[in-house]
């Protein structure tokens, strides 16, 4: 059982939040979790690279002297792999990097990344992120009382919610999501995770579900 700190949103500690880790994942296969960020990296690839074979780049197809009689080794087209401003020999064309895991394997990998950062204190709680108008300076206000401001975070809602994600994505390397949207990699990259309690309270009731 764990203990977060729970923060109002003025960024006022008002207590703790009991979270039973065990209940996410009872241990953490640091090789799972490896394998959960390197398909997410890979399918973040665009694939777009591509170069030129001999056929595309510019130039004549003439060539460029005789066959005999010049003392020289014999050539053809300028455009050649051998020669500079050729083509390729082998060009580089686009492709597609992205694949799949398991998905049992997927979901407990974002459960591990979860008991992972909490394990390290790396979680803070805030109980009613609900806000009715977008403003920036309220979340920066919560960052900076809970002295986790200019550090890369992730702010995690319960639901999709625009008012906070407004009021969110000025503020330089914060990311929000809805809980739902979690994954190892999005857990993993920042430095701190600051979560709703509602988001929380969607997680115990589906391990405990889980577990049942």
């Amino acid at each position: 059982m764990a203990s977060l700190p729970l923060y109002n949103l003025a960024g006022t500690q008002t207590g703790t939040y009991e979270f039973d880790v065990d209940s996410l994942a009872p241990s953490i296969n640091r090789q799972l979790l490896h394998d959960a960020v390197v398909m997410y990296q890979a399918n973040l690839r665009m694939g777009t690279k591509r170069s030129k074979d001999r056929g595309e780049v510019r130039g004549a197809t003439r060539k460029l002297y005789k066959q005999k009689g010049t003392g020289r080794a014999r050539a053809g087209s300028k455009k050649a792999g051998h020669r500079r401003g050729g083509g390729d020999i082998h060009p580089v064309r686009p492709s597609d990097h992205s694949y799949r895991m398991n998905k049992k394997a997927i979901r407990l990998a974002t459960r591990m990344a979860l008991a992972q950062r909490i394990a390290k204190g790396q979680v803070r709680v805030v109980d009613g992120l609900a806000m009715d108008v977008p403003k920036t300076k309220t979340i920066a206000g919560l960052f900076q009382a809970m002295g986790v401001y200019g550090q890369r975070a992730l702010l995690g809602t319960a639901n999709h919610d625009p008012v906070v994600y407004r009021s969110a994505r000025n503020i330089a390397g914060c990311e929000v999501a809805p809980v739902s949207d979690f994954n190892a990699l999005s857990l993993l990259r920042p430095r701190v995770v600051v979560i709703a309690k509602e988001a929380l309270d969607q997680l115990k009731e589906r391990s405990t579900a889980a577990s049942a």
